[in-house]
């Protein structure tokens, strides 16, 4: 056993120690005992609290249930912080505003077979052994329901050696399940997993990129408008952090918008709301999500403002100053990488206002730095906390130019 006192976490919410590798489930100040069997906690933390789940001892989903929710909102918005200091940016902070526990609407499971069935849950902390967790404090009660028909699915679908995926979502009309990494589809098992969805009440089943059964269409809502997410999409997690972000980006647009450019737009998550007040241009690189995207607007039978849905690949063709020119805001979200090419060319653009939401902070600081060395300024940032419990931290954003 080595003793050492942890001295911060990293931005995997690990605790690090000098001399040691990153050790999970401790907090700063605490002296702890660790082998490569056991951790043993000697003075534990006055943040320390029992974990409200009780499978968290087991499972890997949660990284932080053994911290105060006062402790977790601190450190995630110093996450922001910090990497906002290392691209030499400072800002107004907001208080975080954090989902409630069971409301993720959106996550995938694991399935294996078994000897006496199946069984879904998620994965044990760096380990490929599968955790049951029917008490789970993160998904929604939709999700944990539907745990029977999730096994029953697994049975058919996974093998002996291979398990399956299953990423299941929340919508107005059920269950929206999408299956990867099965057995060979073939009649006899289309046919099957048809009656089994059937059964369940599934809205709709995916197999693979196989649509195989649609009860109801799995519609979201989008401000007014309801809009299906071809299989698979990207969803906000929560309901609650979904709104938290809307917020936010209506907040930093302004209130006197004729024209706004939603770029990243996903299948509509702020271009549809936003179209309540303003004309929104979205540009999305997978066909299928403008597509649905622009038949969710065409579903409000006018009662929108115009929204023009573009297919454009913003990473190889980011939209040059000249073409930002037109809006008088910009609405920027994109995945995890951030996006240095449109950041560039919006620092050299004329539009008066930005609102950036982004899912990781260090990517977000680093193009923060570019806006701002191009002559915008950062006036807030907003921390969201939809994945609660997890390391994972959102924000959204105002620039104006300065």
């Amino acid at each position: 056993m080595t003793d050492a006192v942890i001295e911060r976490l990293n931005l995997r919410g690990e605790g690090v120690a000098e001399g040691l590798p990153p050790i999970p489930r401790v907090l700063p100040g605490e002296e702890v005992s660790v082998s490569p069997e056991k951790l043993q906690i000697l003075t534990p933390s006055e943040h320390r609290v029992s974990p409200p789940c009780r499978h968290y001892k087991a499972c890997g989903a949660c990284a932080m249930q053994h911290a105060s929710d006062s402790f977790v909102a601190d450190w995630k918005t110093s996450v922001i912080a910090q990497g906002l200091s290392a691209q030499g940016l400072t800002t107004r902070i907001r208080p975080i505003l954090t989902s409630p526990p069971a409301s993720r609407r959106r996550a995938t499971l694991h399935g294996r077979r078994t000897k006496k069935g199946a069984m879904v849950g998620f994965m044990a902390r760096a380990s490929d052994v599968l955790v049951d967790v029917p008490d789970c404090q993160v998904l929604h009660p939709a999700i944990l329901a539907a745990t029977s028909a999730l096994e029953a699915f697994t049975r058919l679908t996974a093998t002996r050696t291979a398990g399956v995926d299953l990423a299941v979502t929340v919508s107005e009309a059920g269950l929206d399940l999408r299956i990867t990494g099965g057995r060979a589809a073939d009649r006899g098992l289309l046919a099957e997993l048809a009656q089994l969805a059937g059964q369940h009440g599934l809205a709709r089943l995916t197999y693979g990129d196989e649509p195989i059964a649609t009860r109801e269409p799995p519609a979201q809502r989008f401000g007014p408008a309801r809009v299906v997410p071809p299989p698979g999409a990207f969803l906000q997690a929560t309901a609650h952090g979904e709104a938290t972000l809307l917020a936010a980006v209506q907040e930093a647009i302004g209130p006197e918008q004729s024209l706004v450019a939603d770029l990243f737009a996903g299948c509509g998550t702020f271009s549809l709301p936003l179209a309540r007040d303003v004309e929104v241009e979205a540009y999305e690189g997978d066909a299928a999500l403008t597509a649905a995207l622009d038949a969710g607007w065409r579903s409000t039978g006018g009662t929108l403002r115009r929204t023009t849905a573009h297919t454009r690949d913003l990473f190889r063709q980011p939209l040059l100053p000249d073409e930002l020119a037109r809006y008088g805001a910009v609405v920027i979200d994109p995945p995890r990488a951030g996006a240095e090419a449109q950041h560039r060319a919006l620092a050299t653009s004329s539009v008066p206002r930005i609102a950036a939401v982004s899912c990781n902070p260090v990517t977000f600081a680093r193009d923060a730095r570019i806006l701002t060395e191009g002559g915008y300024r950062l006036d807030w940032v907003q921390p969201v906390d939809q994945f609660r419990w997890s390391s994972h931290v959102e924000l959204a954003a105002q620039f104006t130019q300065a």
